[in-house]
């Protein structure tokens, strides 16, 4: 169902405006940790990250297809709006109805009171914000819904919570699938910008059909499942009471989660009112989306536009490694004015510079499982390298180890190890901050470990520079394999 008719029906943002009592609260808690009280500092709130499950009682859509699956473009997408920014332009889409529920204003309080995380949130959403906002738009939606994320995620891109839940929008693994979103060792779907939000949107709009036109019920839905919201509404009904979102039994974090969209939703409608400085994001393209026709290093990449590798992850999160899936999806986001630079260093590189290779020769009694967890890969992953049909090795035999061009950041680094098993950790890394003067030898030597396992655990090379405040990983319990889950804190 499109959403004109529905616009009519509600009240217009004048009335939002008037819930000057009714807002926000912490975005970043996440939904199978507790309600961070309105007291707790804003950089603890920022790390908790643990979603609940999504439940379905039906099916999605048959004709549901994945980002990678649709038309290709290659071009930013037009600017829709005349608004000046995004903020604007998010106001004059606001169609949903008030939420009569006290805890709006809580919510909002958490908000103003804690500025410095709502600045770090607002820094973040200028990478997505108007994809998000023009998908949104596109469906003819309400505009809140282009803030959910800021309640998932906090438009973290690497968010992954207690429950596996994972990306912008939270996607459980099964849910994922069920929406068409592809996951592999290379290429998480769930954690891609454009496929994810693509799907999370067919995801509500599938809701707000089935809770008969109700955001709030579709919004509970979204976070606690659907199938629980239909039987708490049952419940109500035998009972005679009202069916209405916040007069349901759910748990806490269902409660509280609608009210801090409109929380949110009221402090972008007016943030003079609330003392809250909304960072500025243009109303037009961050990024545009270039084929590059066959796997490719990100690394190779970043050069080639001239950016850092983890600025370039940060819009490309849903490769979980240091390159694209060689089957594919080929597409790769890049800040829009740096499009024809990619396009144009694409067209004159070498093929056999695409992919960055490592040689290691094969040491007598060596296994491709130990080669694997030196290089932190996986033994299929050798195997495809290699073209090997088996897991046998001989003496001297050479096989090309890919690595990234550069170094990944630390959430790059965790998403890897992640992916690759669930098994129980060996032991928690240490994790130490460059400091002034330091090198890897330094530091390997501080910690009594080796100077080029210490660079093998960061994925960097010997010969890197550290930069001031770094964060190395440092295992000095026992080197850590390629089952170790790896858990470090939000940098």
């Amino acid at each position: 169902m499109r959403w004109q008719k529905i616009k009519k029906q509600v009240l217009p943002v004048v009335v939002l405006l008037s819930l000057a009592g009714c807002a926000t609260s912490s975005l970043e808690t996440a939904k199978k940790a507790p309600e961070p009280n309105p007291a707790q500092d804003a950089s603890a709130a920022d790390d908790i990250l643990a979603l609940s499950d999504i439940k379905f009682t039906s099916p999605p859509p048959a004709t549901t297809l994945s980002e990678s699956e649709k038309p290709l473009e290659t071009t930013p997408d037009a600017v829709t709006s005349n608004d000046s920014d995004i903020w604007a332009r998010l106001r004059k889409g606001f169609t949903m109805k008030p939420l009569d529920s006290p805890q709006v204003e809580k919510e909002i309080q958490w908000f103003v009171n804690n500025p410095e995380y709502m600045q770090r949130m607002m820094d973040r959403a200028r990478l997505y914000l108007y994809y998000i906002a023009d998908e949104v738009d596109k469906r003819g939606m309400p505009m809140e819904i282009a803030l959910l994320s800021a309640i998932e995620s906090a438009y973290k891109p690497h968010a992954y919570s207690r429950a596996r839940a994972v990306g912008l929008w939270q996607f459980m693994p099964g849910t994922g699938r069920l929406y068409g979103l592809k996951a592999n060792w290379w290429y998480d779907g769930r954690r891609d910008v454009q496929a994810s939000t693509q799907a999370a949107l067919d995801y509500l709009e599938k809701l707000y059909n089935d809770f008969d036109g109700d955001w709030h019920l579709a919004l509970a839905a979204y976070n606690a499942g659907e199938g629980k919201v239909g039987r708490m509404i049952k419940f109500n009904e035998r009972k005679g009471k009202s069916t209405e979102y916040q007069h349901l039994k759910l748990k806490r974090e269902t409660l509280h989660y609608v009210p801090k969209l409109m929380a949110m939703v009221a402090i972008v409608a007016n943030p003079d009112k609330y003392g809250v400085k909304l960072a500025s994001i243009p109303n037009e393209p961050y990024f545009a989306r270039v084929d590059t026709g066959s796997q490719i290093d990100l690394g190779v990449v970043a050069k080639l536009v001239d950016m850092p590798v983890d600025d370039l992850h940060d819009i490309n999160p849903g490769y979980t490694r240091w390159a694209t899936d060689p089957n594919g999806p080929h597409q790769l986001l890049v800040p829009a004015d740096k499009k024809d630079a990619l396009i144009a260093g694409l067209n004159n590189l070498p093929e056999d510079e695409r992919v960055q290779w490592q040689h290691h020769s094969v040491k007598h009694g060596e296994t491709l499982n130990q080669i694997s967890r030196r290089y932190g890969l996986n033994v299929e992953t050798l195997r495809t390298a290699n073209n090997l049909h088996s897991n046998l090795l001989r003496n001297g035999q050479d096989l090309l180890i890919p690595i990234s061009a550069r170094p990944l950041k630390p959430e790059v680094i965790r998403t890897a190890f992640r992916a690759s098993s669930s098994r129980a950790a060996r032991g928690e890394p240490v994790i130490h901050r460059v400091r002034r003067g330091e090198t890897l030898s330094s530091i390997a030597r501080r910690y009594n470990v080796v100077a080029g396992q210490l660079a093998k655990w960061n994925l960097m090379q010997m010969g890197d520079v550290l930069r001031l405040g770094q964060k190395l990983k440092i295992w000095t319990g026992g080197p850590p394999t390629a089952s170790i889950e790896v858990s470090t804190p939000n940098g």
